[in-house]
Parts: structure tokens; sequence; C-alpha cells
């Protein structure tokens, strides 16, 4: 498994929307495992291919509790698809490993049910709520070209994206 480098914000592969996999080749098995090692590394939890400049409808993320002993649960998801949400919502203060030091609290619905393909190609259907609800709808969101900055008011994502450029050019230039 190999470290991706992640792409930062204002990357504009950040905001191209993702084309459904065909096949799910070794070579796209092995792109979900180097990305689950990246999502660990940076930490993470949830990482979709676009912020690792690839153009595929693929995420991965892992929702456990490392703080409270919880046992990983990595999820390598191809083709995801939400294809029930709740009317209830629930606010979560969300970061994004491609906005570096960006929060921002987000209202989403607080239940999904979701349809995708794992690594093996077999039809798998998920229903999750609370933090796992938010992080699919989150790295879809990405698949989308769509930020979690999107949600916020313009205000807040204005400072949150500047203060992330600015972050990303400094590493660019470090």
């Amino acid at each position: 498994m190999a470290l991706l480098p992640i792409v930062l914000v204002p990357d504009p592969v950040l905001r191209q929307v993702a084309k459904p996999v065909e096949t799910i080749t070794p070579e796209l098995r092995r792109l979900m495992d180097d990305m689950l090692e990246t999502m660990y590394e940076a930490p993470g939890i949830g990482l979709a291919a676009n912020q690792v400049g690839r153009l595929e409808r693929v995420i991965v993320m892992d929702c456990a509790d490392k703080h409270e002993g919880e046992e990983p649960q990595p999820l390598q998801m191809v083709n995801p698809q939400i294809i029930a949400s709740s009317q209830e919502t629930n606010t979560y203060n969300e970061g994004c490993l491609s906005i570096p030091e960006g929060h921002g609290d987000v209202v989403r619905p607080a239940a999904v049910t979701l349809r995708y393909l794992d690594p093996d190609g077999q039809s798998c259907e998920l229903e999750a709520d609370g933090l796992l609800a938010t992080c699919i709808q989150h790295e879809i969101d990405h698949l989308n070209g769509i930020l979690f900055t999107d949600h916020l008011s313009k205000l807040k994502r204005d400072m949150v994206l500047k203060k992330a450029k600015k972050i990303a050019r400094d590493r660019q230039a470090g």
C-alpha cells in the first residue's frame, strides 16, 4: 500500500463530478486500499477519490472511535448512492482533509440508506445514522463536486476557505 497526496482547495478536481466505475479491477481495489491508508495517516474518517485526484465514484471511511478503543471498521464503497434519507436532521461540526483546519456546523439528514458495490463487486445496502450517516453524505458530496463549505453561510464559508487556501499555499511554498 502507498500513501497518496491529498488534493487541497482550491484545486479544481474537488469541484468536478466523479464518473461511475464500470468494472472493479485489481487496480481499483489497490486504490481503495491506498485511500484507506492515506485517510488513517492523515488522520481522517472519510476520503473520496476526488481528494486524491481521481474522478471515480469511490469512497472509503472508518467512523470507529479509536479513542474509545473501538476496533477499526473500514468501509470501501464503489458507486455509492443514497436511496433514502430521514426527515429528521443532525448538526455536526464537519472538517475535511482537503480543507486544512477548516470546520463548520453542517445540517444533514440524521439517517440514510445507501446502496453501493463492495470491493468484490457485490451489491450492498447499508442503513446508517449519526456520524456514519454524516460521513457518507459528506463523502458522496465530494463525488458530486460539493464541499462541506457549500452548506455554510457565505460569511463562514469565505472565512474557512480563505484560511484553508493560505495553509495550502504555505504548504506548497514550504
